[in-house]
């Protein structure tokens, strides 16, 4: 069976199949795709966002299982900001560094003492008959001073999860992949659909 996710990140898509790990699944993405358009994200939730992303690769391939994803970082002392413009928080085309940079920015302003942080991922999966399910995931943490590691991708240099003292970014990938909200969410995905 064929599983069509939703986004052109390599990042993402690598952490997919390395999670999902199953071999029911021809995992491919929307970048093998020679006419594809990626729908503007205008969803106030991450569920709604995700849902517009599932339902446009669901009308250009709709006899396929389709898996959208829409994550981001909330941090309390930001009132959950940046959430879902998580990657475009500096800007419609802006890099991960500069989404930190502003974070940090953001928080020094404000004087933010409260670096209390999570993750949030939701999965929208549709099937090839169109049923949707939802999956969600949260990874709590906190909001480091610095940027630390190499490893990762987004926030993961500055984010360190609760009861931790690294950055998602000095974790191996194999550690990130087990505590991860995208991990979380997919667990669920596989627990409901592989029983």
């Amino acid at each position: 069976m064929e599983l069509w996710v939703a986004t052109a990140n390599s990042h993402k898509l690598e952490e997919i199949r390395h999670i999902l790990n199953n071999h029911t699944f021809e995992i491919h993405s929307t970048a093998e795709l020679e006419y594809y358009t990626s729908p503007l994200e205008t969803g106030k939730t991450f569920t709604e966002n995700a849902r517009i992303k599932a339902k446009t690769l669901k009308a250009v391939k709709l006899n396929a299982w389709i898996l959208a994803d829409d994550s981001g970082l909330e941090v309390e002392g930001l009132n959950n900001m940046p959430g879902v413009h998580s990657a475009r928080y500096a800007g419609e085309k802006a890099r991960d560094s500069e989404n930190t940079a502003k974070l940090l920015k953001m928080m020094s302003l404000r004087s933010a003492t409260n670096r209390k942080a999570q993750f949030r991922c939701c999965l929208v999966l549709i099937d090839p008959n169109g049923h949707e399910q939802i999956f969600e995931g949260i990874l709590l943490g906190e909001i480091s001073r610095q940027q630390r590691g190499q490893n990762g991708f987004g926030y993961d240099n500055i984010f360190i999860p609760q009861g931790g003292n690294k950055t998602l970014a000095e974790l191996t990938p194999a550690e990130k992949n087990k505590i991860s909200h995208r991990a979380q969410a997919l667990r669920k995905l596989k627990e409901q659909l592989f029983k």
